[in-house]
C-alpha cells in the first residue's frame, strides 16, 4: 500500500483540464461578443466624423478660391490641392461649381460614409442626414 501512495504522490501531472479550457474559451467568446460590436460602432463613427472634417476642412480653400476669381466657376479637388491647400484630404472626391459658378458643392467619402456641403454658408451634411444629396 505504501509503495503505491508513493507511484500516486510521484506523478506530476501538471496542466489544465478539459473543464478548464473550456471554460477559459466560453469567457473569450463572451468577451468577444461584447467587443466587437462596440468596436464596429466606434469605426463606423469615426469614418462619418472624418467625412464631415474633410469637407469642413476645404470650405476655407474654397473660399479662397472664390475670392482670387470671384466666382467658382473653375472649382476642383485639382485647384484646391495645388493653389490652395497642398494636405488637403484625399477623401474628397468632389469638388465643383454650382448655379453658373454661384455657388459650391464639396463631397468627401471616408470608408461607407459620405459628407456634403452646399456653400456658400452651407452645412455639412451625412449620408444619414435628411435632405441629403450627392453632389450631381
Amino acid at each position: 500500500m505504501h509503495s503505491l501512495r508513493q507511484r500516486i504522490n510521484a506523478r506530476d501531472e501538471s496542466g489544465f483540464t478539459l473543464i478548464e479550457l473550456l471554460v477559459v474559451l466560453i469567457i473569450i467568446g463572451i468577451l468577444l461578443a461584447i467587443a466587437v460590436p462596440s468596436y464596429l460602432g466606434f469605426r463606423d463613427k469615426a469614418q462619418k466624423t472624418a467625412a464631415a472634417s474633410d469637407v469642413r476642412e476645404a470650405i476655407p480653400s474654397a473660399e479662397a478660391f472664390y475670392s482670387d476669381n470671384n466666382t467658382y466657376t473653375g472649382l476642383s479637388v485639382n485647384a484646391l490641392k495645388t493653389t490652395y491647400d497642398s494636405g488637403l484630404s484625399s477623401a474628397i472626391g468632389t469638388a465643383k461649381a454650382e448655379n453658373a459658378g454661384a455657388n459650391y458643392c464639396i463631397e468627401a467619402t471616408v470608408g461607407t460614409h459620405k459628407a456634403v456641403v452646399n456653400g456658400p454658408g452651407g452645412t455639412v451634411l451625412m449620408d444619414s442626414d435628411a435632405g441629403f444629396a450627392d453632389c450631381a
